[in-house]
């Protein structure tokens, strides 16, 4: 079964239907031979955005991702010890230490990744959008 993580913004479009997401990765995301992910790293991205005001949620950040996991059939991908070191390791193509963690976590699971983001795509991972 081909497994794939969901960048933050992926996961955020996939449960608000924004049509910025394009039909390749709705059909990924939808396709029931697929596994998807949600990374503790993008919890901790949209708990710290919301926060901040960036991001606007009816409810808490754990009820809302605790609610969208179930309703989607999202596996959440907890961090570990491995993923962190993996980052040590990565070359600079990206600064943000969430995008890096999530990179570290595609590598070490070696799972693909759907996000826009096209500098995903230097680390040499499979990058669907």
């Amino acid at each position: 079964m081909p497994r794939l993580l969901l960048d933050t913004h992926v996961f955020l479009q996939w449960v608000n239907d924004d049509p910025q997401l394009t039909a390749a990765a709705r059909r990924a995301i939808a396709d029931a031979n697929n596994e998807c992910f949600l990374s503790m790293a993008s919890c901790w991205e949209m708990a710290i955005k919301s926060s901040l005001g960036k991001l606007k949620l009816t409810k808490t950040i754990e009820q809302f991702v605790s609610e969208q996991l179930a309703a989607n059939g999202f596996t959440l991908l907890n961090l570990e010890l491995r993923h962190a070191a993996k980052v040590e390791k990565l070359p600079f193509h990206h600064r943000d230490p969430f995008d890096r963690l999530l990179i570290a976590q595609v590598i070490t699971e070696k799972i693909a990744i759907v996000s826009a983001d096209r500098v995903f795509s230097d680390y040499g991972v499979k990058r669907l959008w």
